[in-house]
């Protein structure tokens, strides 16, 4: 099939196609007489792993990583359950540095009166103190 087939049937833009090529995470397609590039069903399940992947929060070095273990089926899952409790330990860290900045946020908000004068609101004063860095 031609890259706007694998493109439509994995559900990705062509360009995204052309970046994973370029990122390794597809393999190197063979090329009609005419140049074009050719795919396989392969490349589509593919395409599919790293778009959920994504999804899921994984970055493009991690997800090459995942194609590596799920390469050797024969291995045992264990590499890729830790792959995945990493993850999820990445983001329960993320939520918490977002948890914090919206209680940060919420205490701002909660200390301008919303009228009166720029000058003395609390969150300008709040965002130009430079003792908060």
């Amino acid at each position: 099939m031609k890259i706007g087939e694998l493109a439509r049937m994995a559900g990705v833009p062509i360009d995204t196609v052309r970046y994973y090529e370029r990122q390794g995470l597809l393999p190197e397609p063979s090329r009609t007489a005419s140049g074009y590039r050719r795919y396989g069903h392969d490349d589509v399940g593919r395409l599919r792993f790293v778009r959920r992947a994504k999804a899921l929060g994984f970055t493009l070095e991690e997800i090459r990583d995942l194609l590596g273990l799920s390469a050797r089926r024969e291995g045992d899952m264990a590499g890729m359950k830790a792959a995945a409790i990493q993850k999820l330990a990445d983001i329960d860290d993320r939520l918490a540095e977002l948890q914090r900045i919206r209680a940060g946020l919420n205490a701002l908000v909660a200390s301008c009166p919303g009228h009166g004068a720029l000058e003395h609101c609390p969150i300008l004063d709040a965002l130009a103190d430079e003792r908060h860095d």
